[in-house]
């Protein structure tokens, strides 16, 4: 089922589609301001740590006297760290859960606030060389679930998916572990809210994912596509309609890619107050033309320009 909020986006950057560069030319260039200037923790999601890592370092340029630590082990230690003030912001590549939100409100009162910052295809990689065309979502179900939720048939073994050269040949798993909010994604959406089979390779860390599939010829793997390297190739999927869409930019901004999804932080502000001022400003660097440019260089799809607006507004009051 499509992601209504990604769908909506497709109408809002008709003009970056056109271009090479994804980025929306109406996003603001980013102004600083005098008086910046602190600590800055992130904990969260590793799948956002290399982006969140970027940012940094872009944002530091423009203000030296920010510190600012980053600490990507999981999206599910972001919360913890919101509820304990170890962090002001905590990214992550899923929504939270009921009972992260819950343990968060009995804290403080409130429910904690979502940022959307990028947009991501999670990807089911395969080795370079794999001549596989594509997969439907109950062909991904089949391989990585013992329960296959979606109902198909047990797959082990290339043979099933049509490659009759590679008949016989074992199908290698690799995931992500429970720690991770690309394993709660893609266990969710990919596996129907089954259960993972044994044999999936789980690995702390996506790059590991895609280095595990990329030195195996007869592996699949899952991770964000901002993880993709030369030595492997996204498989094409299909959804409900039965069409295969590509793991890309248009896809994922059209919904019509199965696994689009948000790359988003959490953050804690009170109802009716603006955020922090050196965590607002981060975000709204984040959300600029400079900002989003880092999304794409790090291989992950930049945020229309009206929905980067409304996220700024949202947090400044």
């Amino acid at each position: 089922m499509k992601n209504k909020t990604l769908v909506l986006l497709c109408s809002l950057a008709t003009a970056a589609l056109a271009d090479t560069s994804h980025l929306d030319p109406a996003l603001p260039e980013y102004k600083t301001v005098s008086g910046v200037s602190g600590n800055l923790n992130s904990i969260g999601s590793d799948s956002l740590n290399n982006l969140m890592t970027l940012w940094a370092e872009g944002f530091k340029k423009a203000y030296p006297n920010v510190n600012i630590q980053i600490e990507g082990k999981g999206s599910s230690t972001a919360p913890p760290a919101l509820i304990e003030g170890t962090a002001q912001i905590g990214p992550m590549s899923r929504p939270m859960k009921a009972e992260e939100i819950d343990a968060f409100e009995k804290k403080f009162g409130y429910k904690p606030t979502e940022v959307k910052l990028a947009i991501d295809a999670l990807a089911v990689f395969a080795h370079k060389d794999n001549p596989l065309k594509g997969v439907t979502m109950q062909q991904v179900d089949a391989m990585f679930s013992k329960t296959r939720k979606m109902g198909g048939d047990d797959i082990t073994e290339w043979g099933q998916l049509g490659l009759d050269a590679w008949k016989g040949r074992s199908i290698s798993l690799f995931g992500r572990n429970s720690a991770s909010g690309t394993y709660g994604f893609f266990q969710e959406h990919a596996l129907a809210k089954g259960d993972f089979k044994p044999t999936v390779k789980e690995q702390p860390g996506s790059s590991a994912v895609v280095q595990g599939v990329g030195a195996d010829p007869y592996a699949v793997g899952y991770s964000g596509i901002g993880y993709k390297t030369s030595g492997v190739r996204a498989l094409p999927i299909a959804g409900d309609d039965g069409t295969f869409y590509e793991a890309n930019y248009e896809n994922a901004l059209s919904g019509d890619y199965p696994l689009a999804r948000f790359l988003m932080v959490y953050v804690n502000k009170k109802p009716g107050q603006p955020l922090d001022a050196l965590t607002l400003e981060f975000l709204k660097f984040v959300l600029t033309k400079e900002g989003q440019a880092i999304v794409e260089k790090d291989g992950y799809y930049p945020m229309p320009a009206e929905l980067a607006a409304e996220v700024v507004e949202s947090l400044s009051k």
